[in-house]
């Protein structure tokens, strides 16, 4: 599924709707479309455990009987985790940086780790994409929070494997994880024989300080969490209380949905 591009899953998902029979609101005007919003989405070659969409139902349901339904209907290798009521903030703000996994095969550890604190000490570390606006060149290493070589690499199918942990802000343009394998390249010569193997693993509110991702889900404010419909701090977060109820007239809510890809 890590070659499926984002507008592959699209259809996969519009398909699976169908299917479910999940009364998902259209837009108005000539050519309606389903209200669907994506953010964040994978580039294509990456397999991704945490990504993420909005919907606007047109009709009442209950998260797990949307989730059970839709989960079903989708083709294999693409799961959907989690269906919550979605609060009055948008989910966008809340999607704030990634962590990634990145798995570099005829590389040694040592090499990584050497390179990676090359990386980390560089003030900045520009590179080169093909972007929809042309070539641009911009800085990764500002964009990383924090990386580190896995120091429980082991050879299970190579006899040298090196694994890169890091979390990446997002920003604009985005930085990609191939983008900083590309810097570690330019800085430290850290140049892997192979195409490495890159899983998102989250994304979310990013907290600055110990460099890790929150849970999107649990993060909203104080009416949000007094009403029940967005928990405190992850691992504490209760169940919608009341089942999502929208109808074409009235402000629409969406209902987040994370939904895995798995190589």
């Amino acid at each position: 599924m890590r070659f499926a591009s984002h507008r592959d899953i699209a259809r996969a998902l519009e398909r699976a709707l169908r299917r479910a029979a999940v009364p998902v609101a259209f837009s108005a005007g000539f050519s309606p479309h389903p209200k669907l919003s994506y953010t964040g989405a994978a580039p294509t070659g990456v397999a991704s455990e945490a990504e993420y969409f909005e919907m606007t139902l047109a009709a009442h349901g209950d998260p797990d009987d949307v989730r059970s339904r839709l989960d079903r209907a989708m083709p294999d290798g693409i799961d959907i985790v989690e269906v919550v009521e979605a609060g009055p903030d948008g989910l966008a703000d809340r999607l704030q940086a990634s962590e990634w996994r990145v798995e570099m095969p005829g590389v040694a550890p040592g090499d990584a780790a050497a390179a990676v604190a090359v990386f980390l000490a560089a003030d900045s570390v520009e590179v080169e994409r093909v972007t929809k606006k042309g070539r641009r060149r911009f800085d990764t290493r500002e964009a990383v929070v924090r990386m580190e070589s896995d120091p429980r690499a082991s050879a299970v199918q190579y006899d040298i494997y090196a694994i890169l942990r890091m979390v990446v802000r997002h920003t604009t343009p985005a930085v990609r994880p191939d983008d900083v394998v590309t810097g570690l390249r330019q800085v430290a010569g850290l140049a892997p024989p192979s195409s490495p193997l890159m899983t998102r693993l989250a994304q979310g509110p990013l907290d600055e300080t110990a460099g890790t991702i929150g849970d999107p889900f649990a993060v909203g404010t104080a009416a949000d969490r007094d009403a029940g419909r967005i928990g405190g701090p992850p691992g504490e977060r209760t169940a919608p209380t009341v089942p999502v109820g929208l109808v074409p007239e009235t402000p629409p809510l969406s209902t987040p949905a994370r939904s895995t890809s798995d190589a």
